[in-house]
This record gives C-alpha cells, structure tokens and sequence, in this order.
C-alpha cells in the first residue's frame, strides 16, 4: 500500500518540483550549519593554542570546501531531478 502512494506520488509533477525545492534548501542549510560549526570550532582551537593558528586555517579552509562541494553536488541532483 505505502509502494502504491509514493508511486503515485512521484508520478505528480508538481509534488516532485516541491520535493526537488525543499531538498536543496536543506542542502543549502545544512552546509552553512556545517561551515558556521567548523569556524565556531576553529575560533575555539585557535584561543586555545594561538600557536598553531596556521595549521588550524589551513585545515578549517579544507574541511570548508570539501563540505561546500557535497552541498554543491546536492544542489545539483535536486535540480536534475526536476
């Protein structure tokens, strides 16, 4: 009964467009929580050890874009699915 509804929900074309639009908006939010989450953590580690302010940037930047690239690949697989 539950493989009936969610196939004749995905033969709408309108609820797929919803679905598509909501899932890169949470892609999007979820990659700013994320990135604020690693910012805040690298703030954090840099009062803690201002010595190794380099490498924790460095690391930070890292983590930042490979995090921005899943939400970018994200973006994109919703907007094919429309």
């Amino acid at each position: 009964m539950l493989l009936s509804v969610l196939l004749q929900a995905a033969a709408g074309a309108g609820l797929s467009k919803i679905g598509a639009a909501i899932g890169a908006g949470l892609a999007v939010i979820g990659a700013g929580l994320g990135i604020g989450k690693i910012g805040g953590s690298a703030m954090e580690a840099i009062a803690r050890q201002p010595e190794s302010s380099g490498d924790i940037r460095m690391n930070m930047i890292i983590i930042a874009a490979l995090l921005e690239g899943v939400a970018l690949f994200a973006i994109v697989v919703c907007f094919l699915a429309l």
